[in-house]
């Protein structure tokens, strides 16, 4: 069995990064968002790599796991790691641009009254069985 995150919809920590990102800063940030960029982490582009290496009775499914941050500020710091595409793309921007990223993030995120976030990261699950 394989997994592939699925950027582009329900790996939601990254995706309101970088909707917020696209608002922010236009094509460049599309350019390296991982829901655009990754076109295989679609139930179907899995299928048809399956297919492809001849394998039968595919099956294809979600894994939605919930993420706990205690608050926004948990949930933002990874990004100030520089490791990866949106964390890459957090630090090459100026202070200014940075914090108007952030603050547009925080005000998109669903927010607890508590002041946690729990935002759902879904995987494609997939396997196959090699035909004789």
């Amino acid at each position: 069995m394989e997994r592939m995150c699925d950027y582009a919809d329900q790996t939601q920590l990254i995706r309101y990064f970088w909707d917020a990102a696209a608002a922010l800063d236009g094509s460049a940030a599309l350019d390296l968002d991982e829901g655009r960029r990754y076109l295989l982490c679609h139930p179907e582009p899995l299928r048809e790599l399956f297919q492809s290496a001849h394998l039968g009775d595919i099956e294809v499914s979600t894994i939605d796991v919930r993420t706990m941050f205690r608050d926004f500020d948990d949930y933002w710091y990874p990004f100030l790691g520089g490791q990866g595409p949106a964390p890459s793309y957090a630090i090459s921007l100026s202070e200014e641009r940075r914090a108007v990223l952030r603050e547009n993030i925080r005000h998109s995120l669903p927010i607890s009254p508590d002041g946690s976030i729990n935002p759902v990261a879904r995987a494609w699950a997939i396997r196959g069985i090699r035909k004789e």
